[in-house]
Formats: structure tokens, C-alpha cells, sequence
């Protein structure tokens, strides 16, 4: 049975190595016979939530890209968060993003969940904040499962990633969705 597949880049960068790993797994995932759609926060505007709460009375009032990406992740079966690990923890583009759908969150159920790292530092250890991060979201979205992840650590230049066992591990994870 096909799945719709959502995959945010949270990277600031285009083409980086965590976009390039997104673009691995959709392969994969569209190569099973799953619908798939990746979505760059780079080219996205997304304001940091006010905690105004005006949401609870209909839309929030800033006027960005956050609602149509959240209302992608209602839709969505699977959900896939890549990020670049900034200061050991994920980046402010998807954490702005994730921090907006404080409204609907806990209507995200049922979703499989795999998460994508890239970071400089060639310490796997050091992925533990970036992951503690993306399933502490993951807890507040219940019945939802974490599927995978990958930890592709040592890569900082953009396109580094390229020719690593790191786009393989990604493609063969999106096949098995």
C-alpha cells in the first residue's frame, strides 16, 4: 500500500549534505511505490511562534510558510526531519517549525517517524541533544513510532556527503517505508 511520504530538509543550506541524504531516501521511497514530497526549509518563511495563542481561535496571525508545511505533517503517514546538528542540537529553521505546531500536535498521530543528522563532528555520541530534540516532538505525537535514523557523522563541506556508505544507509531506508 502506498504511503505519503513528507520530507522536511530543516538545513539553512541548499543542496548541503542533509539535503542531498533527503533526496536519497525519497528515491528509495518512491522506488516502493510511495508518494513522496520534500520540502526545503531553506526556501521557506517560518516566524518564530509568539505564544499568543491566537491559534486556539482559528489561524495564527503570522502570515508565513509554517500552516501549509503542518498541514502537510497532518496528511502525511510518514515523516521524515533532517537536519544539520548546529551546537549539538537540530537546526533553528526546523525547531521554529516544529515549536509553530504547538496547536495541532496532537492531532500528528499515527505518523512513522525517521530522522535524518548530518554534522561536522566525527563523535556519533555527540548526535545524542540532536536526537533527544526530534524525539521529544515525537513524544507529544501519539500512536506515532520512530522508524530510523541516520547519523551521518565526519561531513561538513557541502556536498562531503557524496560517496559516503551515509546516501546507500538513506536510500535503502526510504525503500523500506
Amino acid at each position: 500500500m502506498s504511503k505519503k511520504v513528507l520530507i522536511i530538509g530543516g538545513s539553512p543550506r541548499k543542496d548541503g549534505n542533509s539535503e542531498l541524504l533527503c533526496k536519497e531516501f525519497a528515491r528509495g521511497a518512491n522506488e516502493a511505490g510511495n508518494q513522496t514530497e520534500y520540502i526545503s526549509l531553506a526556501d521557506k518563511k517560518i516566524g518564530f511562534c509568539k505564544a499568543c495563542y491566537a491559534c486556539e481561535k482559528g489561524s495564527c496571525p503570522q502570515k508565513d510558510d509554517a500552516a501549509g508545511i503542518i498541514q502537510k505533517m497532518l496528511a502525511a503517514d510518514v515523516i521524515v526531519l533532517a537536519t544539520p546538528v548546529y551546537f549539538y542540537t537540530m537546526s533553528a529553521q526546523l525547531k521554529a517549525l516544529i515549536d509553530r505546531s504547538v496547536m495541532v500536535y496532537p492531532k500528528i498521530q499515527g505518523k512513522d517517524f525517521y530522522y535524518i543528522m548530518t554534522m561536522a563532528d566525527t563523535e556519533k555520541e555527540n548526535f545524542k541533544g540532536t536526537l533527544e530534540a526530534l524525539r521529544g516532538f515525537l513524544a507529544c505525537c501519539e500512536n506515532s513510532r520512530e522508524c530510523g535514523i541516520i547519523s551521518a557523522a565526519g561531513v561538513y563541506q557541502k556536498g562531503e556527503i557524496t560517496g559516503t556508505g551515509y546516501m546507500e544507509e538513506c536510500y535503502n531506508m526510504g525503500k523500506s517505508v
